[in-house]
Protein backbone atom coordinates (compact mmCIF):
# COMPACT_ATOMS: atom_id res chain seq x y z
CA UNK A 1 0.00 0.00 0.00
CA UNK A 2 1.19 3.48 -0.48
CA UNK A 3 1.88 5.50 2.13
CA UNK A 4 0.65 9.36 1.97
CA UNK A 5 3.49 10.45 3.83
CA UNK A 6 5.94 9.03 1.44
CA UNK A 7 4.32 10.86 -1.35
CA UNK A 8 3.88 14.32 -2.77
CA UNK A 9 0.19 14.15 -2.37
CA UNK A 10 -1.47 16.03 0.95
CA UNK A 11 -4.63 13.28 0.52
CA UNK A 12 -6.00 10.29 -1.07
CA UNK A 13 -7.91 12.73 -3.17
CA UNK A 14 -4.90 14.30 -5.12
CA UNK A 15 -3.00 10.58 -5.57
CA UNK A 16 -6.00 9.46 -7.42
CA UNK A 17 -7.02 12.27 -9.50
CA UNK A 18 -3.43 12.81 -10.95
CA UNK A 19 -3.50 8.63 -11.02
CA UNK A 20 -7.02 9.15 -13.22
CA UNK A 21 -4.81 11.75 -15.68
CA UNK A 22 -1.86 9.20 -16.81
CA UNK A 23 -4.23 6.82 -17.20
CA UNK A 24 -6.72 8.33 -19.33
CA UNK A 25 -4.19 9.50 -21.19
CA UNK A 26 -3.34 6.36 -22.65
CA UNK A 27 -7.23 5.62 -23.38
CA UNK A 28 -8.65 4.66 -20.40
CA UNK A 29 -12.00 5.51 -19.47
CA UNK A 30 -13.83 5.24 -16.05
CA UNK A 31 -15.84 2.04 -16.36
CA UNK A 32 -19.20 3.49 -14.76
CA UNK A 33 -19.09 5.90 -17.76
CA UNK A 34 -18.64 2.53 -20.38
CA UNK A 35 -22.09 1.49 -21.89
CA UNK A 36 -23.16 -1.91 -20.91
CA UNK A 37 -24.85 -4.81 -23.28
CA UNK A 38 -28.56 -6.25 -22.00
CA UNK A 39 -28.32 -8.68 -25.07
CA UNK A 40 -25.50 -9.89 -26.55
CA UNK A 41 -24.63 -9.05 -30.37
CA UNK A 42 -26.65 -11.49 -32.95
CA UNK A 43 -29.56 -11.67 -30.47
CA UNK A 44 -28.49 -15.02 -29.07
CA UNK A 45 -29.02 -14.73 -25.27
CA UNK A 46 -25.98 -16.06 -23.61
CA UNK A 47 -26.08 -14.58 -19.69
CA UNK A 48 -22.69 -14.26 -17.43
CA UNK A 49 -22.24 -16.93 -14.97
CA UNK A 50 -23.30 -15.05 -11.77
CA UNK A 51 -20.97 -13.72 -9.38
CA UNK A 52 -22.19 -16.59 -6.22
CA UNK A 53 -21.57 -19.42 -8.47
CA UNK A 54 -18.44 -17.92 -9.76
CA UNK A 55 -17.29 -18.03 -6.38
CA UNK A 56 -18.25 -20.69 -4.94
CA UNK A 57 -16.08 -21.94 -7.73
CA UNK A 58 -13.17 -21.02 -7.65
CA UNK A 59 -10.35 -21.38 -5.10
CA UNK A 60 -8.08 -18.74 -3.96
CA UNK A 61 -4.87 -18.46 -3.31
CA UNK A 62 -4.34 -14.82 -1.77
CA UNK A 63 -6.13 -12.50 0.57
CA UNK A 64 -6.99 -9.79 -1.94
CA UNK A 65 -7.73 -11.70 -4.79
CA UNK A 66 -12.02 -12.03 -4.30
CA UNK A 67 -12.47 -8.26 -5.09
CA UNK A 68 -10.93 -9.18 -8.73
CA UNK A 69 -14.36 -10.86 -9.51
CA UNK A 70 -16.39 -8.08 -9.23
CA UNK A 71 -14.35 -6.15 -11.56
CA UNK A 72 -13.78 -8.83 -13.73
CA UNK A 73 -17.65 -9.25 -14.48
CA UNK A 74 -18.15 -5.88 -14.70
CA UNK A 75 -15.87 -5.22 -16.91
CA UNK A 76 -17.03 -7.80 -19.26
CA UNK A 77 -20.38 -6.34 -19.35
CA UNK A 78 -19.33 -3.49 -20.71
CA UNK A 79 -16.81 -5.25 -23.31
CA UNK A 80 -19.85 -7.25 -24.29
CA UNK A 81 -21.14 -3.69 -25.78
CA UNK A 82 -18.69 -3.50 -27.60
CA UNK A 83 -17.86 -6.79 -29.68
CA UNK A 84 -14.45 -7.36 -31.09
CA UNK A 85 -13.03 -3.84 -29.44
CA UNK A 86 -9.87 -3.80 -26.86
CA UNK A 87 -11.70 -1.84 -23.87
CA UNK A 88 -9.31 -0.15 -21.03
CA UNK A 89 -10.99 1.09 -18.21
CA UNK A 90 -10.26 2.54 -14.46
CA UNK A 91 -12.35 1.93 -11.41
CA UNK A 92 -11.71 2.76 -7.62
CA UNK A 93 -12.60 0.56 -5.43
CA UNK A 94 -12.77 1.35 -1.24
CA UNK A 95 -11.70 -0.89 1.16
CA UNK A 96 -13.13 -1.46 4.68
CA UNK A 97 -13.42 0.23 7.98
CA UNK A 98 -10.80 -2.36 9.34
CA UNK A 99 -8.61 -0.87 6.68
CA UNK A 100 -8.81 1.92 5.45
CA UNK A 101 -7.54 2.65 1.79
CA UNK A 102 -8.36 2.82 -1.70
CA UNK A 103 -7.64 0.54 -4.95
CA UNK A 104 -6.89 2.23 -8.20
CA UNK A 105 -7.83 -0.31 -10.96
CA UNK A 106 -7.18 -0.32 -14.42
CA UNK A 107 -8.29 -3.12 -16.87
CA UNK A 108 -7.80 -3.84 -20.27
CA UNK A 109 -10.22 -6.48 -21.62
CA UNK A 110 -10.01 -8.20 -25.18
CA UNK A 111 -6.33 -8.04 -25.65
CA UNK A 112 -4.08 -10.95 -26.11
CA UNK A 113 -0.62 -8.99 -26.49
CA UNK A 114 2.28 -8.80 -24.32
CA UNK A 115 1.70 -5.27 -24.85
CA UNK A 116 -1.46 -5.54 -22.56
CA UNK A 117 1.16 -6.42 -19.27
CA UNK A 118 3.73 -3.92 -20.55
CA UNK A 119 1.28 -0.71 -20.78
CA UNK A 120 -0.29 -1.67 -17.13
CA UNK A 121 3.12 -1.64 -16.34
CA UNK A 122 4.49 1.18 -17.37
CA UNK A 123 1.28 2.96 -16.05
CA UNK A 124 1.76 2.05 -12.86
CA UNK A 125 5.40 3.27 -12.72
CA UNK A 126 4.51 6.25 -13.75
CA UNK A 127 1.91 6.86 -11.24
CA UNK A 128 4.45 5.62 -8.54
CA UNK A 129 6.92 8.36 -10.19
CA UNK A 130 4.39 11.18 -10.32
CA UNK A 131 3.94 10.75 -6.66
CA UNK A 132 7.47 10.51 -5.76
CA UNK A 133 8.34 7.26 -5.27
CA UNK A 134 11.84 7.50 -6.30
CA UNK A 135 12.49 3.81 -5.01
CA UNK A 136 11.00 1.47 -6.87
CA UNK A 137 11.14 -2.07 -7.72
CA UNK A 138 9.55 -4.38 -10.03
CA UNK A 139 9.24 -8.11 -9.55
CA UNK A 140 7.43 -10.54 -12.36
CA UNK A 141 6.49 -14.18 -12.76
CA UNK A 142 5.04 -16.19 -14.95
CA UNK A 143 2.71 -19.79 -13.94
CA UNK A 144 1.53 -20.30 -17.68
CA UNK A 145 -1.52 -21.24 -18.99
CA UNK A 146 -3.53 -24.56 -17.45
CA UNK A 147 -1.71 -27.11 -19.23
CA UNK A 148 1.83 -25.58 -17.34
CA UNK A 149 0.70 -24.72 -13.96
CA UNK A 150 -0.54 -28.44 -13.76
CA UNK A 151 2.50 -30.02 -14.02
CA UNK A 152 3.66 -27.06 -11.61
CA UNK A 153 0.94 -27.95 -9.14
CA UNK A 154 1.60 -31.37 -9.12
CA UNK A 155 5.59 -31.04 -8.34
CA UNK A 156 4.49 -28.14 -5.69
CA UNK A 157 2.08 -31.15 -3.84
CA UNK A 158 4.83 -34.14 -3.88
CA UNK A 159 7.04 -30.99 -2.50
CA UNK A 160 5.03 -29.70 0.23
CA UNK A 161 4.65 -33.49 1.29
CA UNK A 162 7.74 -34.04 1.56
CA UNK A 163 7.85 -30.94 4.15
CA UNK A 164 4.72 -31.98 5.63
CA UNK A 165 6.60 -31.58 9.29
CA UNK A 166 7.96 -28.18 8.97
CA UNK A 167 4.27 -27.38 8.50
CA UNK A 168 1.99 -26.00 11.39
CA UNK A 169 -0.51 -28.12 11.81
CA UNK A 170 -2.80 -25.71 11.23
CA UNK A 171 -1.71 -25.08 7.41
CA UNK A 172 -1.45 -29.38 7.07
CA UNK A 173 -4.65 -29.98 5.87
CA UNK A 174 -4.73 -27.16 3.03
CA UNK A 175 -1.34 -28.34 1.67
CA UNK A 176 -3.37 -31.46 -0.06
CA UNK A 177 -6.40 -29.89 -1.30
CA UNK A 178 -4.17 -26.31 -2.31
CA UNK A 179 -0.82 -26.62 -2.88
CA UNK A 180 -0.34 -23.44 -4.22
CA UNK A 181 -2.06 -21.37 -1.89
CA UNK A 182 -0.52 -23.33 1.09
CA UNK A 183 3.07 -22.09 -0.66
CA UNK A 184 1.82 -18.32 -0.58
CA UNK A 185 1.42 -18.26 2.98
CA UNK A 186 4.50 -20.44 3.71
CA UNK A 187 6.39 -17.30 1.31
CA UNK A 188 4.14 -14.76 3.26
CA UNK A 189 5.91 -15.82 6.36
CA UNK A 190 9.18 -16.77 5.20
CA UNK A 191 9.26 -20.39 5.72
CA UNK A 192 12.44 -21.75 4.99
CA UNK A 193 11.48 -24.54 2.60
CA UNK A 194 9.34 -21.95 0.02
CA UNK A 195 12.78 -20.87 -1.15
CA UNK A 196 13.76 -24.14 -2.65
CA UNK A 197 9.92 -24.65 -3.61
CA UNK A 198 9.48 -25.63 -7.22
CA UNK A 199 9.15 -22.47 -9.69
CA UNK A 200 6.32 -22.04 -12.20
CA UNK A 201 8.77 -20.57 -14.90
CA UNK A 202 10.54 -23.68 -15.57
CA UNK A 203 7.31 -25.10 -16.47
CA UNK A 204 6.37 -22.81 -19.77
CA UNK A 205 6.12 -24.38 -23.07
CA UNK A 206 8.08 -22.97 -25.80
CA UNK A 207 5.19 -20.48 -26.62
CA UNK A 208 5.04 -19.35 -23.26
CA UNK A 209 8.16 -18.39 -22.96
CA UNK A 210 8.39 -16.59 -26.44
CA UNK A 211 5.47 -14.60 -25.44
CA UNK A 212 7.25 -13.91 -21.77
CA UNK A 213 10.38 -13.02 -23.49
CA UNK A 214 8.00 -10.46 -26.06
CA UNK A 215 6.67 -8.43 -22.37
CA UNK A 216 10.18 -8.53 -20.83
CA UNK A 217 11.46 -7.45 -24.28
CA UNK A 218 9.16 -4.02 -23.85
CA UNK A 219 10.38 -3.60 -20.56
CA UNK A 220 14.12 -3.67 -21.89
CA UNK A 221 13.59 -1.30 -24.11
CA UNK A 222 11.59 1.06 -22.30
CA UNK A 223 14.39 1.38 -20.44
CA UNK A 224 12.39 -0.13 -17.53
CA UNK A 225 14.44 -2.64 -14.47
CA UNK A 226 13.17 -5.89 -13.39
CA UNK A 227 14.00 -8.98 -11.38
CA UNK A 228 12.38 -12.51 -12.32
CA UNK A 229 10.86 -13.57 -8.85
CA UNK A 230 9.02 -16.95 -8.33
CA UNK A 231 7.01 -15.80 -5.22
CA UNK A 232 4.96 -13.38 -7.23
CA UNK A 233 2.30 -15.78 -7.30
CA UNK A 234 -1.85 -16.33 -7.44
CA UNK A 235 -4.58 -18.71 -7.62
CA UNK A 236 -4.29 -20.58 -11.28
CA UNK A 237 -8.54 -20.46 -10.78
CA UNK A 238 -7.91 -16.55 -11.82
CA UNK A 239 -4.82 -15.83 -13.12
CA UNK A 240 -2.63 -17.17 -15.95
CA UNK A 241 0.53 -15.65 -17.91
CA UNK A 242 2.71 -12.85 -16.38
CA UNK A 243 2.19 -11.64 -12.77
CA UNK A 244 3.90 -8.83 -11.76
CA UNK A 245 4.21 -6.65 -7.85
CA UNK A 246 5.46 -2.93 -8.11
CA UNK A 247 7.00 -2.10 -4.81
CA UNK A 248 9.30 1.18 -3.17
CA UNK A 249 11.71 0.85 -0.66
CA UNK A 250 10.93 2.31 3.06
CA UNK A 251 13.11 5.31 3.34
CA UNK A 252 13.25 4.45 6.90
CA UNK A 253 14.31 0.81 7.20
CA UNK A 254 14.86 -0.06 3.37
CA UNK A 255 12.30 -2.96 3.67
CA UNK A 256 10.54 -3.31 0.64
CA UNK A 257 6.32 -1.95 0.68
CA UNK A 258 4.74 -3.84 -2.43
CA UNK A 259 1.70 -1.47 -3.57
CA UNK A 260 0.47 -2.94 -6.82
CA UNK A 261 -0.43 -6.47 -8.01
CA UNK A 262 -1.18 -7.40 -11.13
CA UNK A 263 -1.42 -9.90 -14.22
CA UNK A 264 -3.43 -11.21 -16.87
CA UNK A 265 -6.82 -13.11 -15.63
CA UNK A 266 -8.03 -14.97 -18.68
CA UNK A 267 -9.45 -18.07 -17.09
CA UNK A 268 -11.62 -16.01 -14.59
CA UNK A 269 -13.39 -13.84 -16.85
CA UNK A 270 -13.58 -16.73 -19.69
CA UNK A 271 -15.22 -18.65 -16.90
CA UNK A 272 -18.04 -15.49 -16.22
CA UNK A 273 -18.56 -15.19 -20.34
CA UNK A 274 -18.62 -19.33 -21.24
CA UNK A 275 -16.06 -18.30 -23.55
CA UNK A 276 -12.11 -17.90 -24.18
CA UNK A 277 -11.56 -14.40 -23.19
CA UNK A 278 -8.58 -11.99 -22.55
CA UNK A 279 -8.87 -10.08 -19.43
CA UNK A 280 -5.78 -8.21 -17.52
CA UNK A 281 -5.40 -5.65 -14.76
CA UNK A 282 -3.17 -3.31 -12.41
CA UNK A 283 -4.52 -2.65 -8.71
CA UNK A 284 -3.25 0.16 -6.54
CA UNK A 285 -3.75 0.75 -3.24
CA UNK A 286 -2.84 3.81 -1.32
CA UNK A 287 -4.28 4.61 2.36
CA UNK A 288 -7.51 6.30 2.52
CA UNK A 289 -6.96 9.81 4.17
CA UNK A 290 -8.00 13.52 3.91
CA UNK A 291 -10.02 14.14 0.86
CA UNK A 292 -11.11 10.87 -0.59
CA UNK A 293 -13.22 12.19 -3.68
CA UNK A 294 -10.88 12.27 -6.56
CA UNK A 295 -11.34 14.83 -9.40
CA UNK A 296 -11.17 14.10 -13.12
CA UNK A 297 -8.94 16.25 -15.05
CA UNK A 298 -10.84 18.85 -17.18
CA UNK A 299 -10.01 17.44 -20.56
CA UNK A 300 -11.43 14.54 -19.74
CA UNK A 301 -14.50 15.98 -19.05
CA UNK A 302 -15.21 17.23 -22.19
CA UNK A 303 -12.87 20.30 -21.70
CA UNK A 304 -11.21 21.90 -25.07
CA UNK A 305 -8.12 20.37 -25.61
CA UNK A 306 -8.34 17.44 -28.20
CA UNK A 307 -5.45 15.74 -29.51
CA UNK A 308 -4.13 17.09 -32.69
CA UNK A 309 -1.99 14.07 -33.18
CA UNK A 310 -2.66 10.33 -33.98
CA UNK A 311 0.09 8.02 -33.55
CA UNK A 312 0.76 5.16 -35.93
CA UNK A 313 3.18 2.50 -36.09
CA UNK A 314 4.25 -0.23 -38.61
CA UNK A 315 6.35 -3.30 -37.87
CA UNK A 316 7.82 -5.36 -35.21
CA UNK A 317 10.66 -2.91 -34.19
CA UNK A 318 8.36 -0.13 -33.96
CA UNK A 319 5.57 -1.79 -31.80
CA UNK A 320 8.74 -2.43 -29.38
CA UNK A 321 8.68 1.18 -28.61
CA UNK A 322 5.69 2.84 -28.75
CA UNK A 323 5.18 2.86 -25.12
CA UNK A 324 8.50 4.90 -24.88
CA UNK A 325 7.16 7.46 -27.32
CA UNK A 326 4.01 7.69 -25.73
CA UNK A 327 5.45 8.17 -22.38
CA UNK A 328 7.61 11.09 -23.51
CA UNK A 329 4.93 12.90 -24.79
CA UNK A 330 2.74 12.35 -22.21
CA UNK A 331 5.64 14.00 -19.79
CA UNK A 332 5.53 17.12 -22.67
CA UNK A 333 2.24 17.36 -22.20
CA UNK A 334 1.22 16.59 -25.96
CA UNK A 335 -1.86 14.83 -25.98
CA UNK A 336 -2.53 12.16 -29.02
CA UNK A 337 -4.57 9.30 -30.27
CA UNK A 338 -2.94 6.43 -30.71
CA UNK A 339 -3.47 2.69 -32.41
CA UNK A 340 -1.17 0.37 -30.37
CA UNK A 341 -3.91 -2.31 -30.38
CA UNK A 342 -3.88 -2.20 -34.11
CA UNK A 343 -0.70 -4.47 -35.59
CA UNK A 344 -1.66 -2.72 -39.66
CA UNK A 345 -1.47 0.34 -40.89
CA UNK A 346 -4.09 0.40 -43.13
CA UNK A 347 -6.48 0.26 -39.41
CA UNK A 348 -4.58 3.03 -37.94
CA UNK A 349 -4.47 5.81 -40.74
CA UNK A 350 -8.08 4.92 -41.16
CA UNK A 351 -8.58 5.74 -37.75
CA UNK A 352 -6.56 8.80 -37.94
CA UNK A 353 -8.52 10.32 -40.73
CA UNK A 354 -11.89 9.11 -39.21
CA UNK A 355 -10.63 11.10 -35.94
CA UNK A 356 -9.44 14.23 -38.41
CA UNK A 357 -6.06 14.82 -36.87
CA UNK A 358 -4.50 17.77 -38.32
CA UNK A 359 -0.74 15.75 -37.97
CA UNK A 360 0.20 12.31 -38.04
CA UNK A 361 3.03 10.60 -36.16
CA UNK A 362 4.60 7.84 -38.36
CA UNK A 363 7.48 5.03 -36.76
CA UNK A 364 8.34 2.43 -39.59
CA UNK A 365 10.77 0.05 -39.36
CA UNK A 366 13.46 2.12 -40.70
CA UNK A 367 12.52 4.87 -37.94
CA UNK A 368 12.83 2.52 -34.99
CA UNK A 369 16.30 1.22 -35.92
CA UNK A 370 17.13 5.17 -36.54
CA UNK A 371 16.07 6.52 -33.56
CA UNK A 372 13.54 8.54 -35.61
CA UNK A 373 10.00 9.26 -36.26
CA UNK A 374 8.00 10.85 -39.49
CA UNK A 375 5.75 13.91 -38.76
CA UNK A 376 3.65 14.35 -41.20
CA UNK A 377 0.88 17.21 -41.91
CA UNK A 378 -2.12 15.50 -43.36
CA UNK A 379 -3.34 18.92 -45.24
CA UNK A 380 -0.10 19.11 -47.32
CA UNK A 381 0.57 15.51 -47.13
CA UNK A 382 4.46 16.88 -46.29
CA UNK A 383 6.45 15.47 -43.76
CA UNK A 384 9.79 15.63 -42.03
CA UNK A 385 12.05 12.86 -40.07
CA UNK A 386 12.80 14.24 -36.50
CA UNK A 387 15.38 12.65 -34.14
CA UNK A 388 12.89 11.26 -31.30
CA UNK A 389 15.13 12.94 -28.59
CA UNK A 390 13.55 15.83 -30.45
CA UNK A 391 10.09 15.45 -31.05
CA UNK A 392 8.60 17.48 -28.35
CA UNK A 393 10.29 20.41 -29.05
CA UNK A 394 9.79 20.31 -32.77
CA UNK A 395 6.12 20.23 -32.11
CA UNK A 396 6.11 22.55 -29.60
CA UNK A 397 7.76 25.22 -32.22
CA UNK A 398 5.06 24.31 -34.49
CA UNK A 399 2.15 24.04 -31.94
CA UNK A 400 1.50 20.46 -32.98
CA UNK A 401 0.74 19.56 -30.08
CA UNK A 402 -2.05 22.14 -28.89
CA UNK A 403 -5.58 20.50 -29.39
CA UNK A 404 -7.78 21.58 -32.23
CA UNK A 405 -10.64 23.59 -29.90
CA UNK A 406 -7.87 25.50 -28.07
CA UNK A 407 -5.90 26.93 -31.31
CA UNK A 408 -8.84 28.04 -32.58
Amino acid sequence: MIRLKDTRYPNTAAFLSNAIRIAEYYGFAPLERLPRASTPVGGVKRPHLPLSQVESEVSFARRDERALLSSARKCLSCLSARPGATMLAWRIVNGTAAMPSVSFELHVLGARQAMTEALLIVIGNAIAEEAGLAERTLSINNIGSTESSNRYLRDIGLYLHKHIETISPTLRPRAATDPLGTLIQLIEKGHPAAPRAPQAMEYLTEEERRRFWELLEYLELFGLPYELNPHILGSRDLWSHALFEIGTLDPETGARLPFAFGGRYDPIVSRFARTPTHGAMLSIACEARGKIQAKRPAAAQGGDVQPAIYFAHLGVEARRRVLSVLEMLRRADIPVHHGIWDDRIHEQMMAARELATPYVLIMGHKEALEGTILVREVATNSQDAVPLANLPSYLRRRRVGIGREARA
